[in-house]
């Protein structure tokens, strides 16, 4: 079996980390999979995603050695994936990337045959899960719903609304991953059991 690299985008709010948590707590222990920890110039939260923080300069000293395979900047935070955390793909892992959309095409050159998939939910349901991260003012989270990204997906990428319970978006993956295995005839056959 060869490696597939996963890529998860969707706007902030929409539960990315949680739908890929729900999905990690029952992923098949017999499918080798990796999920790479990010590189974000974010201090480290008890909440949220578990990532290494570093401060924009040490980010910046890190990008120009080459340490990213993946990097990208979004709303005034820089977020790089090291190529440590892509390298399970060589040993046929599935590789789960909490992307960017903006950094979509980027990525697509670089790696054509990822499995892109988008997270979402609505628009009263993004603004209040914005509020209670409470990262943000009332302003600044009208300002980023007001800036929604106009996103071409590619043929072949998963959507996954995001707007009821987190194990039914998980579920709703793990099926389009399996649909999508099966037709390439990557064995993930017990992803739904």
């Amino acid at each position: 079996m060869t490696g597939q690299l996963v890529y998860v985008i969707g706007p902030s709010g929409a539960g990315k980390d949680s739908v890929l948590a729900a999905l990690r707590a029952r992923w098949p222990q017999d499918i080798p999979v990796h999920w790479a920890r990010r590189t974000i110039s974010r201090p480290s939260a008890a909440q949220g995603e578990q990532h290494e923080a570093v401060d924009a300069q040490a980010f910046r000293q890190l990008s120009a050695t080459q340490a990213f395979a993946l990097q990208w900047s979004a709303n005034g935070l820089h977020y790089g994936v090291r190529h440590a955390e892509l390298a399970p793909l060589r040993q046929g892992h599935w590789v789960f990337v909490n992307g960017s959309r903006k950094h979509l095409p980027t990525l697509l050159r670089e790696w054509p045959a990822a499995q892109v998939v988008h997270i979402g939910a609505s628009a009263d349901i993004l603004r209040r899960r914005l509020i209670a991260r409470g990262r943000e003012t009332a302003e600044a989270v009208e300002a980023r719903l007001a800036r929604e990204v106009q996103l071409q997906l590619p043929q072949g990428s998963i959507r996954i609304r995001n707007d009821g319970a987190l194990e039914d978006a998980a579920a709703q993956l793990l099926a389009e991953l399996r649909a999508r295995s099966q037709a390439a005839a990557a064995p993930l056959e017990r992803l739904d059991q």
